[in-house]
């Protein structure tokens, strides 16, 4: 009993050690701008740089999108796959895939072949119809977590049923959807808009190649030309993701919460 109980315990210590400390040292790392002393310089530095606060503002609108355009597209597609189209889901899962096999490099380049200015649909004439583009491309880089999310949520729930009794009280598609999928896979669609927000916020080959202001492209700037700021941007970038994992447990709990007393 003691070696099978010492033995999850060493592993869970060891994967402690091998996470903790290096970030560990980055934080310590981040507060020696001051010679022979601690400070928060690098992250007052950081912080109130006008740079940083429009490439996140910037990073931010266009996670958003991408979370709002990923569940309008994942939510009715998954729901109708299991509900009508079973035997498509072994195809749809694996064109989900694909933006983990195919690189991101290879995808924007892609895109700039096909929609150039130059093209019949020219998405990079101007900086609005990039943005469009580049949050399509995050769609598709977010594909993958969002529809296995959503995918998981419907697993949970008797989507046949849930529609049946929906249609017997003379509901519609849209408000099936609107009114009765999407409030059942909530966690589901949270736990993948924060997964995805998660992405946009550090991605960089796609805003770089496509030359957008975003969050990515700025932290690879500073890393290449400061010393002390770059640590306190992965400090703050893992704040971030760490924040939006939080969040997912949050309204999970919550839902489930809720889901007991009812």
């Amino acid at each position: 009993m003691k070696r099978s109980k010492l033995g999850p315990w060493l592993a869970i210590v060891i994967g402690a050690i091998y996470f903790l400390v290096p970030l560990i040292g980055t934080f310590e790392f981040s507060l020696r701008m001051r010679r022979g002393e601690y400070s928060f310089d690098a992250y007052r530095i950081v912080l109130g740089d006008p740079q940083f606060q429009a490439t996140f503002a910037y990073s931010t609108c266009l996670a958003l999108a991408t979370i709002l355009v990923g569940a309008l597209l994942v939510v009715p597609t998954a729901y109708w796959i299991r509900l009508r189209l079973p035997g498509l889901r072994p195809v749809v899962e694996f064109i989900t895939l694909l933006p983990l096999v195919i690189p991101a490099i290879v995808l924007v380049f892609g895109y700039l072949r096909i929609y150039n200015s130059s093209s019949w649909l020219p998405l990079t004439a101007s900086d609005r119809a990039t943005d469009l583009l580049l949050t399509f491309s995050y769609v598709t880089l977010a594909l993958p977590y969002m529809y296995r999310a959503v995918d998981t949520g419907l697993r949970a729930i008797d989507v046949r049923t849930l529609t049946e009794a929906a249609e017997s009280l003379g509901a519609g598609w849209p408000t099936i959807l609107f009114r009765v999928i999407f409030p059942n896979v909530r966690v589901a669609v949270l736990s993948g808009a924060f997964l995805t927000f998660a992405i946009v916020i550090g991605e960089f080959t796609m805003a770089s190649l496509l030359d957008r202001p975003a969050f990515g492209p700025y932290l690879q700037l500073i890393g290449a030309n400061r010393a002390y700021e770059p640590s306190a941007l992965a400090i703050i970038a893992f704040i971030v993701t760490w924040a939006c994992m939080g969040l997912i447990q949050v309204f999970g709990r919550g839902a489930r919460m809720a889901a007991e007393t009812r």
